[in-house]
C-alpha cells in the first residue's frame, strides 16, 4: 500500500512517550481512550477541559483543570490527547491552535464495534484497503482515503485538515439534486439533511421518506415536517435495518443515538419494505454503525432504482473498505467517491455513489 506513510501507531507513540500525557476532554471518547491506555500500559498525567467547562469537578479520578493550570504545573513540553469530537468551527480552530503549540494527537477509537484501527489492523486488511482505494472514482477520493487511513493510524490531525472539503462540492459535483427527487433519509435526526438537500432544489421534491428511531429526535423531525413540508412526505419512527424487526436502542436524543445492550425497544425497518416498490432517486444513510444492515435492507431499491447514495463511512473500523465493497456488489455500475467534511476526529467521512 503505497498510500500508507505512517510507520508507528499513535498507541505505540504514546506508550514510548516520556513527557506528561494530558487528556483534553471528558465523556465517552475519553473513557474509550483511557480503557486502551489501561490495556497498553499508557499513563495519563492530567485531564483538562475548555475553560468554560471547568467547575472544580473530576473525571476518571483526575481533577479537571484548565489548560493554563496544566501548563503551570508541567510546562509546555506535554503531549495533548484530544478525547472528544467536534465539527464546530470555533473548536476546530482551537484544535489547530493547540496542534501548532503543543504535541497533539487524536487517537482513533471506533464509534461502533470494537478493536483499533492500528498498524496491525491495516496489515491484516491490506488487500481490502488497497482494493477500496483502487476503486475510488477520482483522485480526490483516493487522497481522502489515504489521509483517513494515515490519520487513523497516527492520530495526526494534519491529515484531516489536508483532505477536508465542504458539502457544497458534493451537492454540486456529485449528487446534483434536482426538483424531482424521491429522497429516502435513514437516520433523519431532526430533518437537517432534508433542509440541506432542499437548499439545492429551491425547496422542491417529488417525495420524501424519512426514518428516525429516537423518540425525541422524531418529534423534532415531525415538527419540522408539519411546519415546512407538504405533499408526498412519509415519516417513520424506526431505524434502518436489513429486515423489519425490533431491537434495543440507546435513546440519547442526539445525532449519535444507536443500538445498545440496554435502552428502548425500537422498531427497525428495511427500506425495501417501507418503500414497497415506490421510487427512490437519492438515498442517505447515517445510522450509527448499522450502515451494512441498512444497505442490505435496501438491496432491491438499490438494484432496481440505482439511487445516488450518501452513506456514512466512519462508524466502524471496517467501513472504509467493507461499505464500498458492499455497494459495488449491489450495483457494479456505481462510481464511488469518498469525502471528509470538517470534523475532528475522522467523523463525517461519507461514501457517495452515482451511476
Amino acid at each position: 500500500m503505497e498510500f500508507l506513510r505512517e510507520e508507528q501507531s499513535v498507541w505505540e507513540y504514546l506508550r514510548e512517550e516520556k513527557r506528561p500525557i494530558v487528556l483534553y476532554g471528558m465523556g465517552d471518547g475519553a473513557d474509550k481512550i483511557l480503557r486502551v491506555f489501561a490495556d497498553k500500559g499508557i499513563r495519563a498525567t492530567a485531564v483538562f477541559a475548555s475553560d468554560e467547562f471547568v467547575r472544580g469537578h473530576s473525571f476518571a479520578g483526575f481533577r479537571v483543570q484548565k489548560l493554563s493550570e496544566v501548563v503551570a504545573a508541567y510546562g509546555e513540553d506535554i503531549v495533548i490527547v484530544l478525547s472528544f469530537a467536534s465539527q464546530r468551527p470555533e473548536l476546530l480552530a482551537r484544535f489547530y491552535e493547540l496542534d501548532a503549540r503543543f504535541s497533539l494527537v487524536a487517537p482513533d477509537v471506533p464509534v461502533a464495534g470494537g478493536g483499533l484501527f492500528d498498524l496491525d489492523y491495516v496489515r491484516a486488511h491490506a488487500d481490502d484497503l488497497q482494493r477500496a482505494y483502487d476503486e475510488m472514482a477520482d483522485a480526490q477520493s483516493r487522497q481522502v482515503f489515504a489521509d483517513i487511513v494515515n490519520f487513523k493510524v497516527s492520530g495526526k490531525i494534519a491529515y484531516l485538515r489536508h483532505c477536508e472539503s465542504g458539502k457544497d462540492e458534493v451537492f454540486r459535483n456529485i449528487l446534483r439534486p434536482t426538483a424531482h427527487e424521491h429522497f429516502a433519509d435513514l437516520g433523519a435526526y431532526n430533518g437537517d439533511t432534508i433542509r440541506e438537500l432542499l437548499g439545492y432544489t429551491g425547496g422542491a421534491y417529488a417525495s420524501i421518506t424519512a426514518l428516525e428511531p429516537d423518540r425525541r429526535n422524531f418529534k423534532k423531525l415531525s415538527r419540522y415536517a408539519d411546519e415546512q413540508l407538504s405533499g408526498d412526505v412519509r415519516l417513520v419512527q424506526a431505524g434502518g435495518w436489513s429486515a423489519d424487526t425490533e431491537l434495543t436502542f440507546a435513546a440519547k436524543a442526539g445525532r449519535n443515538s444507536a443500538l445498545a445492550a440496554q435502552g428502548v425497544p425500537t422498531p427497525m425497518r428495511a427500506l425495501d419494505r417501507v418503500l414497497d416498490g415506490r421510487p427512490c432517486t437519492l438515498l442517505k444513510m447515517d445510522v450509527e454503525g448499522a450502515e451494512r444492515e441498512a444497505l442490505l435492507g435496501a438491496r432491491h431499491t438499490i438494484e432496481t432504482c440505482r439511487p445516488r447514495l450518501n452513506i456514512a463511512c466512519y462508524h466502524r473500523n471496517e467501513d472504509l473498505f467493507a461499505l464500498p465493497a458492499l455497494v459495488r456488489s449491489l450495483c457494479p455500475d456505481y462510481r464511488l467517491y469518498l469525502r471528509h467534511h470538517p470534523y475532528v476526529p475522522a467523523w463525517d467521512v461519507n461514501l457517495y455513489a452515482t451511476v
